[in-house]
């Protein structure tokens, strides 16, 4: 069962997909990786979640290029080349015969290492690269109707404590912070920064409209989104007047609407934090042409 944005329809023929492991198209339920893998042991590894729309993953170079971005902060070779990367994902793809509603989690870990220790200089082989695509269409009412939000206690941390910015495979943070929302009856965890500013959710990012502006936080301690940033990209180019900055939870009790972008689901209306309503509690008319914008987007990328 799933929640929130990335609630999903289940689809039977998930269960025939290949995934492909370090080059080898292997059945879902074989794909698997050594106990003494990177990304197993300790969490050693970067990732990207991509869409399928038309045949064509949306907006690939952006992806590859956070990939590659996050690879170099580690000091991890992928091994590959962005080229050779695209074919492989493409080869997969092609393989299940997957054009639409499809969802990729592509994995990339350090690669083995020789006993279980934190220090790359144990690693004793190339990265393991791991395409896990999936059937994968968001529920219907994901776009209309409002989920709900609850301000966790756990902080994004500053970069010297643990990136944000990087899309790494340690999520503990995030993890941590999507219990407390669940224990507190919500869909997603709304997170703080160090200064108690609105920074991120757990797995979204997130913006709020007030008077037909558009804000979203100062962008320093979340990941560098993919939507995220055609959201804002969309909003300078339609006349939408659009803020990266500092707010706090109280401009977000009295914004007229708020939303969440993310891969997975594009733009999700949020009808309530921590318990008050936002604008009526469904998706709002900004929103709501936001999400016709990046839908449009979407097909223009992927024509």
């Amino acid at each position: 069962m799933s929640f929130g944005t990335h609630a999903y329809v289940p689809d039977p023929r998930n269960a025939s997909v290949l995934f492909n492991v370090n080059g080898d198209l292997v059945p879902r339920d074989k794909a698997v990786v050594n106990v003494f893998d990177s990304g197993f042991m300790l969490g050693d590894g970067v990732w990207e979640g991509l869409r399928v729309h038309q045949g064509k993953v949306a907006f690939l170079a952006d992806h590859l290029d956070r990939l590659w971005e996050g690879a170099a902060a580690l000091d991890m070779d992928i091994g590959l080349t962005q080229s050779q990367l695209k074919d492989r994902i493409y080869e997969t793809l092609s393989a299940n015969d997957m054009t639409e509603d499809v969802h990729i989690r592509l994995m990339v870990t350090r690669g083995l290492r020789s006993t279980p220790y934190q220090d790359p200089r144990v690693v004793i082989s190339d990265a393991t690269i791991v395409i896990a695509p999936e059937y994968k269409k968001p529920r219907p009412e994901t776009a209309d109707h409002g989920q709900s939000l609850y301000t966790v206690s756990v902080r994004r941390g500053r970069s010297d404590v643990q990136d944000p910015g990087l899309n790494s495979h340690s999520k503990i943070n995030c993890i941590t912070a999507c219990i407390q929302a669940i224990k507190a009856g919500a869909d997603e965890g709304l997170m703080l920064d160090p200064q108690g500013f609105v920074a991120t959710c757990n797995s979204t990012h997130f913006f709020i409209v007030r008077k037909g502006e558009v804000w979203t936080s100062s962008g320093d301690y979340c990941l560098g989104g993919i939507t995220r940033g055609k959201i804002i990209d969309l909003c300078r180019a339609n006349d939408i007047p659009v803020f990266e900055k500092n707010f706090t939870l109280a401009k977000c009790y009295s914004a007229n609407e708020a939303f969440t972008t993310g891969t997975f689901a594009g733009l999700a209306p949020v009808g309530e934090i921590d318990g008050r309503k936002v604008g009526d509690g469904g998706r709002g008319p900004v929103t709501k042409r936001l999400q016709e914008l990046y839908l449009d987007l979407i097909h223009r990328d992927t024509a």
